[in-house]
């Protein structure tokens, strides 16, 4: 149907990126964002995060090992008693760093695993919205957000994660092993030590801010550089270009600004953390030099510190700051992640949305009902922000392989009447059946399965005509697009454009053979034994609206045919003409 090809166009760049994920993924989302981000992101096994602190923890052996065959040496002068420390160190720093990638990589596997059902609810939820739906983001904004703003959530739950468990646990186990030797020493690391996160966390909520105002104005650059992509034949002939192009070149330095905005912010943050780093590992040694000098006496539990216990103190210092300097390297991941997880959840939160979408199962069982009657009794609808209803107590009843048209002036809620029998949207109330099954959430796939949908505007791929025509659906063969393509008449034209493919939007075609297109598309779906058609000959010249004309009459054999036309000539081809105006008056 030709809503759901404009939105697979509209994200065309994102589905070689994320049609893995979405392959699977047959539920759409559903759900507000949650308040925090850790809520946000979903289950995550913290199992990656610890291991990494089991490795930077496997420094305190290290750490005295080294301080004691340096202790032993200085005390002795032999080297014999430093050959088991030093083979400990080579063994347990071999035993790290492997420990130390294995979760790494286990944490980017569970990063990226998240990351993909974000990214396939975000997506689930933007093919399962109403083409009806005003509040829909616009597509070149959710295919920024999708493709690229989204691969932000791996650095920040891959690496920022665990970096703050890290920053927990590791001091507080290094003051704890520095105690029972110096007082002192661990009070100074109790003291500085928690100087750092707080001057962060200042720093880090304008970090977040000035992240999220740079991921909406990337976005938003993105939509606008879409849309007049999109209209550059229209901007060229109302001669807007020069305009354009200086409204481009406005948003793109209000990108760049506010993208240095958010690194001057990250810079701010790594020199805040290499201050108090570097005051507090100067002040440890500065105390254990003074006090293995026997110049300051006091801090050892009323005995003397051995140069075996100092240099264990020493070592661990930088090893207390390493954690928390670690997480001020990717303090910046975190403001940029979080702002990617709202804005994915923002995507996924449901709006007007299609009826069914997710029995994938019963739309390919489906089975052709010929030309099944169809009936609305007493259906209204209003769209989103506003007030007066579109429908109003609207009953129609069209017979098994009759043809209607619904005729009545701009706004009287024809091409809504079509959409709502097509499941496009759910109506406020009533009901609508479709040979004698009412249409529901239940029964809308079965049943849109039955239903060939042309629309007012369709969208053309880029690729060929025959792509174009079966759209990869299962079953529509070369046979099946020949026989649909002689149905409407649209051989010659195809035989014109041979096998070079078509530009997006149907660059090479005219409107009216998009529109046979349209028609030859509809056709192939042989399942199809009820059509509906929205203004097929609008804005047509009256010997290229006869030609379609013809092509859908030609269609409509053998199926039942309900047409929202202004055109009298196609109504007059119809066995009915019902004006919906009159209708909703004495509905009403």
């Amino acid at each position: 149907m030709d809503h759901s090809a404009r939105l697979s166009a509209d994200l065309d760049d994102v589905a070689g990126k994320v049609r893995p994920q979405v392959r699977d993924a047959l539920a759409p989302s559903s759900g507000k964002p949650s308040r925090k981000a850790r809520h946000r992101a979903g289950p995550q096994s913290r199992r990656p995060a610890w291991l990494q602190v089991v490795a930077a923890l496997l420094w305190l052996p290290q750490a005295a090992a080294i301080s004691y065959a340096i202790g032993g040496i200085a005390e002795n002068g032999s080297l014999q008693d430093a050959f088991l420390p030093v083979a400990v160190v080579v063994v347990v720093g071999c035993l790290k760093v492997l420990l130390d990638a294995f979760a790494a990589r286990l944490a980017f596997l569970d990063a990226r695993a998240i990351l993909s059902r974000k990214r396939a609810d975000a997506l689930q939820s933007l093919a399962a919205r109403s083409p009806l739906d005003r509040s829909a983001p616009a597509s070149g904004l959710a295919a920024s957000v999708v493709a690229e703003q989204a691969d932000m959530i791996v650095p920040y739950l891959s690496r920022f994660q665990p970096a703050r468990l890290k920053s927990t646990v590791v001091p507080l186990v290094i003051v704890a092993a520095v105690l029972p030797f110096s007082w002192m020493a661990a009070l100074v690391l109790f003291i500085s030590g928690p100087l750092i996160p707080i001057f962060m966390a200042l720093i880090g909520w304008r970090a977040q801010a000035a992240s999220e105002k740079q991921l909406v104005r990337t976005g938003s650059l993105n939509a606008f550089l879409l849309d007049r992509l999109r209209g550059l034949a229209t901007i060229r002939a109302l001669g807007a270009v020069d305009r354009t192009a200086i409204r481009l070149a406005e948003e793109a330095d209000s990108l760049r600004r506010r993208t240095m905005a958010v690194l001057r912010i990250a810079f701010l943050s790594s020199a805040v953390l290499e201050l108090f780093a570097a005051l507090g590992v100067a002040l440890m040694a500065v105390y254990v030099g003074f006090h293995l000098l026997g110049h300051l006496d006091i801090g050892a539990w009323g005995g003397q510190l051995s140069l075996a216990e100092g240099l264990f103190i020493l070592l661990l210092a930088p090893a207390f700051f390493e954690p928390l300097r670690e997480l001020a390297a990717v303090w910046h991941d975190r403001a940029a992640g979080e702002a990617a997880l709202k804005a994915l959840d923002e995507l996924a939160v449901k709006g007007s949305v299609l009826l069914g979408g997710g029995d994938a199962a019963a739309t390919l069982a489906a089975t052709r009902c010929p030309a099944p009657s169809v009936r609305v009794e007493a259906v209204s609808f209003t769209h989103a922000g506003r007030t007066e209803p579109t429908l109003q107590a609207i009953s129609l009843a069209v017979a098994a392989g009759e043809r209607v048209a619904l005729l009545g002036p701009s706004g009287c809620g024809k091409s809504t009447l079509i959409a709502l029998i097509a499941g496009l949207a759910a109506a406020d109330s009533g009901r609508i059946s479709i040979g004698g099954t009412e249409l529901t959430a239940k029964t809308a796939d079965r049943l849109r399965r039955g239903i060939a949908f042309v629309g007012q505007k369709p969208h053309i791929f880029a690729g060929s005509v025959a792509a174009n025509i079966g759209l990869g659906r299962p079953g529509v063969d070369g046979v099946c697009r020949d026989k649909a393509m002689r149905t409407v008449s649209f051989e010659e034209i195809a035989r014109h454009h041979g096998p070079s493919p078509l530009g997006e939007n149907g660059v090479g075609l005219s409107g009216g053979e998009v529109l046979r297109l349209a028609l030859a598309r509809a056709a192939a779906g042989e399942d199809a034994g009820l059509v509906l058609a929205d203004e097929p000959t609008a804005h047509l010249d009256r010997q290229t609206a006869a030609g379609i004309v013809d092509g859908l009459m030609a269609l409509s054999q053998g199926r039942t045919l309900i047409v929202a036309t202004h055109d009298p000539l196609l109504a007059a081809r119809m066995d009915r003409i019902v004006d919906l105006s009159s209708l909703q008056k004495e509905a009403v």
